[in-house]
């Protein structure tokens, strides 16, 4: 009885041994996969966090991209460079100081002498045929202009939609032309046969030279969203527009080029 009572007491004591190891050993292997676990947790918030001033390295990288420089920001802001179009209105309240430059065409006062000179120098190489046929026009003119080349497309027999399409390619509206800043100068008869003319080749040469750039170029329709006008010149200062013309851009491209796009 004792050997049978003491073999059972050994029995449960190795059992207990037994149960005391496999817990240990499930304890350990859970440690492990914790350790484990903490370990990719953490890994993987580095990462990200590494990501994160990646992106905000790259965010930061692509905006220092697209500041202008100091220099460019005060072009910028250069009353000559002001950008007048179809998305850019010009300040309802902006109204020019004027000059007389041809007759009763009028011009900004602070580039009015640049075109007079031109068309002087223009008239000495022997150029007689030159005269600026619109210059300033206040926006309430421009609206009549507007209205007036709807009703002559019209006639022609287009829709009122075309006819509103067609007359946004060549006259801006009120505010968002070029001549409500008297900046511009619409030359002799408005029309593509000036670009025929001795005028033209001159000022294709040489207007640069006193500040003027062709303001819709053929080939920047697209950007400029005006079709291609030969008359039509804008002062934008002599070194602007030798620079412009170096690079061949257009005006809005150039001004795109100075804000770092």
């Amino acid at each position: 009885m004792k050997d049978s009572k003491k073999k059972r007491l050994e029995l449960n004591s190795n059992g207990k041994i037994f149960i005391y190891r496999i817990v240990v050993a499930i304890i350990f292997i859970i440690s492990i996969l914790l350790v484990y676990t903490i370990n990719d947790m953490s890994n993987s918030k580095e990462s990200v966090a590494m990501q994160i001033d990646n992106d905000n390295v790259i965010t930061t990288e692509k905006i220092d991209e697209k500041i202008p420089s100091e220099e460019n920001l005060k072009k910028l802001q250069d009353w000559r460079l002001m950008l007048v179009n179809y998305e850019n209105e010009m300040p309802r309240d902006y109204k020019p100081k004027l000059s007389v430059v041809d007759e009763d065409r009028l011009f900004d006062s602070r580039a009015s002498s640049s075109l007079i000179r031109m068309m002087e120098d223009m008239r000495k190489d022997g150029i007689t045929r030159i005269w600026a046929q619109s210059a300033y026009r206040d926006p309430k003119k421009q609206d009549e202009l507007i209205q007036e080349s709807i009703q002559e497309y019209l006639e022609q027999g287009k829709t009122k939609e075309e006819a509103e399409i067609l007359t946004k390619r060549s006259i801006g509206e009120p505010y968002k032309s070029e001549h409500n800043l008297g900046l511009a100068v619409d030359f002799n008869n408005i029309d593509y046969a000036f670009e025929k003319e001795s005028a033209f080749k001159w000022l294709t040469e040489h207007a640069q030279d006193y500040g003027f750039i062709l303001r819709y170029p053929k080939d920047k329709e697209d950007i400029t969203k005006i079709k291609y006008e030969p008359w039509h010149w804008r002062y934008v200062g002599p070194e602007y527009a030798k620079e412009i013309k170096e690079k061949g851009m257009c005006l809005e491209e150039y001004i795109d080029y100075l804000k770092g796009n």
